[in-house]
């Protein structure tokens, strides 16, 4: 990603205060991690940790591109990790706001809303309200309603490779897009740095023979 561009003074401090917001109970999703880009405070980086549903265990980066407009226009989202889902682009990961945000309405939307929207889209009930006009991925809608269990292989598949060594360790793999690799970097570690972590934290080693 190139160095930070120029941006307006309202902008600026409309996304600070947005990012300042999300400490706030119920702002910040459960399972979601958000941290502005060191290149660009226009752009957030994010990981979602889903934790139950079709895609569940699944370990998804997406980022959060705002106008420089911005609250007037709402900001785009993008996936960089390649997941199967109704609403989002398998060739850029572009992420429809339109079912949630029609119109953007910038008194009345925030970028908590935003999350909270990218969460609940991957729950049973968004997925049945999403229309196909909406769909960014119109072979996953249809499948969805033609073939639930088809779709729900293919929901499977797509989570557990967002878990494999090239989806979360690969540098190269964030790089959709021309945009620059992702802030929220993970570091594959070696039994003995776990079993540091584990005494510094005061975890337990599973004990099997327990069971």
């Amino acid at each position: 990603m190139s160095a930070e561009i120029p941006f307006s003074p309202v902008a600026r401090t409309a996304v600070s205060l947005e990012y300042a917001s999300l400490r706030h109970k119920g702002h910040c999703p459960l399972g979601m991690y958000v941290t502005p880009s060191t290149e660009n405070l226009l752009v957030w980086d994010a990981v979602f940790f889903v934790h139950q549903g079709y895609y569940a265990d699944a370990i998804l980066k997406f980022r959060l591109l705002f106008p420089n407009e911005y609250p007037d226009r709402q900001p785009a989202v993008e996936f960089v990790t390649d997941i199967f889902h109704p609403l989002i682009s398998q060739q850029d990961g572009s992420f429809s706001l339109s079912p949630r945000f029609r119109p953007w309405k910038p008194k009345e939307h925030h970028v908590f809303d935003v999350l909270h929207w990218i969460k609940a889209s991957f729950k049973k009930h968004a997925l049945d309200e999403i229309k196909e006009a909406d769909c960014l991925n119109k072979e996953a809608f249809r499948l969805y309603h033609d073939s639930t269990s088809s779709f729900a292989a293919l929901a499977t598949q797509s989570s557990m490779l967002s878990q494999s060594s090239s989806a979360l360790f690969d540098r190269d793999h964030p790089a959709k897009g021309g945009k620059g690799h992702h802030s929220l970097t993970f570091r594959q570690l070696k039994q003995e740095q776990i079993g540091a972590l584990r005494s510094n934290l005061g975890l337990q080693q599973w004990d099997e023979d327990a069971l």
